[in-house]
């Protein structure tokens, strides 16, 4: 499946385009280059989702917890910064993932062999006329 985002205005319906596909899963790998947009778009994610608190890369932090008006909180990832593997172990990565809650992962590259088996992935890259094409 594929989704393109042309222009920033179209963020919203791209991910109210992605929406229904999530329902089967809980823990969601973004993989793109540096600046392909996968924290712009997880953010229009968490929007759709009703996420009321005020969102930003959890780069330095590893992982940001988000208030839902209406659910669970929404856990978000960015394991760019980590240098081993065991780093996830240390904050304990399996009671995100086995939460029920949705979890959104940047850099899943850096884990790869610890994401649950059900994760879903999908790769967002930047076009040569600057659009985004998102696949999974």
């Amino acid at each position: 499946m594929e989704i393109t985002i042309p222009s920033l205005d179209k963020l919203a319906d791209a991910a109210k385009a992605l929406l229904p596909f999530l329902q089967s899963y809980k823990v969601i790998a973004f993989y793109g280059s540096m600046g392909a947009g996968k924290t712009t778009f997880i953010n229009a994610l968490c929007n759709e989702l009703g996420v009321t608190d005020n969102m930003n890369s959890p780069t330095f932090s590893i992982v940001n917890q988000y208030d839902v008006k209406k659910g669970n909180p929404i856990y978000h990832f960015d394991f760019y910064r980590i240098n081993r593997i065991e780093e996830a172990f240390d904050f304990g990565y399996e009671d995100y993932f086995y939460s029920g809650n949705y979890c959104f992962i940047e850099w899943p590259e850096k884990i790869e062999n610890i994401l649950p088996a059900d994760t879903l992935k999908i790769y967002i890259a930047e076009q040569e006329d600057g659009s985004r094409l998102i696949s999974f």
